[in-house]
């Protein structure tokens, strides 16, 4: 772990690449899956499943009889805490789904939005090294608050064909009661095209590795929408002399545990700061159960000394991070000049894990630079917007004439037509 000092402008761009795996062949591994899913159904699954995951089961879904057994095995302490961090997120995301007003444009002219809920949407739970239960509570909690009719899991299983009973409770707790053990791109395929068991969504859910991140892309030019391209998971920490050197390297390992390709970067203004930090991100590495897939994150990480602190914020912008974490005294201000974050945490005690977990916000966020044209997941994620319109005869009268001079220059006499008609038979019926 090295520091770079002033790096020139002319080298943002190498330092903003991610790291990235191997991925030769990546596409006709994910078209092969595709095109037997698509072929075969829940055929294909429990081959691919077997195959790929080497699980073997009869049941694709899994039977109520599992999510009662996972009841049982939750501890009280954890279903509490569950509960708070449902609770929160419940409420911040429930904020979000504001009735808008009805906007006179022109007098006699109405124009408004209405908000639709989507009516089945697939949410994928990674469930392999780490099963991210709490992922369920982030997608399934915003699906139920905007009213979705359908929403549906899938999540790979255990060589037995077991799912994780926290993924279980959290599919309980958030209401979901359609959970299909699937995981990796034949889920998302599954999702996509629809098989004899699995339900054709209308958009698809979830982070994943490079083969469901690839798989979303198939699924999306095969006509099914998805939330955004989540990729390898990333922190940029924004730290001043004053930040806390243990603080900021546990949220360095936070992120780093996740995979080998996750990345995270620290920026300062201050050299003895940056070294502190890297000691102390040397020193918790050692106690860490996930310590050498941390090592191999940290491997492609980076250290930056900047000038400023405002220097720091405007690399940060240019790399547009998933997470941003701004531990300085004047954090607040320096949050004014943020363009370019999924979620953004201020102040010492701001931990990245906050986010992930219990704060309320949705830690579904934009990876790979997507920052710079997309936000994380929201309530607002699970529904569309259907405008409305409604013109009175007063409203023709003023608005017509100007349809007219605008259809006529874009030579569409049909579009001026439908005007002229309804203003002659306005004239004559005055």
């Amino acid at each position: 772990m090295n520091i770079i000092s002033y790096p020139e402008r002319k080298i943002w761009d190498s330092l903003c690449k991610r790291p990235s795996l191997d991925s030769s062949g990546l596409d006709s591994i994910i078209s092969s899956i595709f095109d037997k899913v698509k072929k075969d159904g829940d055929r294909a699954l429990s081959e691919l499943s077997e195959k790929y995951d080497g699980a073997v089961f009869k049941n694709l879904r899994v039977p109520d009889s599992a999510t009662g057994s996972a009841l049982e095995s939750i501890s009280s302490e954890l279903r509490e805490a569950i509960s708070i961090a449902g609770e929160n997120i419940a409420k911040f995301h429930r904020a979000q789904l504001i009735k808008e007003k009805v906007v006179e444009t022109t007098p006699g002219v109405n124009c408004w939005r209405k908000t639709v809920a989507l009516d089945r949407v697939g949410l994928y739970i990674p469930g392999g090294t780490a099963p991210l239960f709490s992922t369920v509570l982030m997608l399934g909690i915003p699906a139920k608050i905007a009213g979705c009719r359908e929403v549906i899991i899938c999540t790979p299983p255990d060589r037995t064909g077991n799912v994780n009973p926290l993924i279980l409770y959290a599919a309980h707790y958030a209401g979901i009661k359609d959970i299909y053990r699937v995981g990796g791109a034949q889920a998302i395929a599954a999702m996509a095209f629809g098989t004899e068991t699995i339900p054709k969504v209308d958009k698809i859910f979830g982070p994943g590795n490079q083969y469901v991140t690839r798989a979303k892309e198939r699924a999306q030019i095969e006509g099914t929408p998805v939330d955004m391209p989540a990729g390898p998971s990333e922190v940029l920490i924004v730290a001043g002399k004053d930040a806390n050197p243990s603080f900021i390297a546990a949220d360095l390992l936070s992120q780093a545990e996740h995979g080998s390709d996750s990345q995270v970067l620290l920026l300062s203004d201050n050299v003895e700061l940056l070294k502190s930090a890297i000691k102390e991100t040397e020193k918790q590495s050692e106690l860490l159960p996930r310590k050498n897939i941390a090592l191999k994150s940290l491997e492609k990480s980076h250290f930056i000394l900047f000038k400023t602190l405002y220097e720091c914020i405007e690399f940060s912008n240019h790399y547009a991070p998933e997470h941003l974490i701004i531990s300085t005294e004047d954090s607040h201000k320096l949050a004014e000049k943020v363009r370019n974050a999924g979620s953004v945490f201020l102040g010492k005690f701001s931990c990245e894990s906050a986010g992930d977990y219990a704060s309320g916000t949705n830690h579904t966020l934009p990876t790979g630079g997507f920052a710079k044209s997309i936000g994380g997941v929201s309530a607002e994620s699970f529904v569309k917007k259907i405008t409305f319109q409604e013109i009175s005869s007063e409203g023709m009268r003023m608005i017509g004439p100007v349809i007219e001079k605008l259809a006529d220059a874009e030579l569409l006499q049909g579009h001026k037509k439908a005007v002229t008609l309804r203003l002659n038979y306005l004239n004559k019926n005055d």
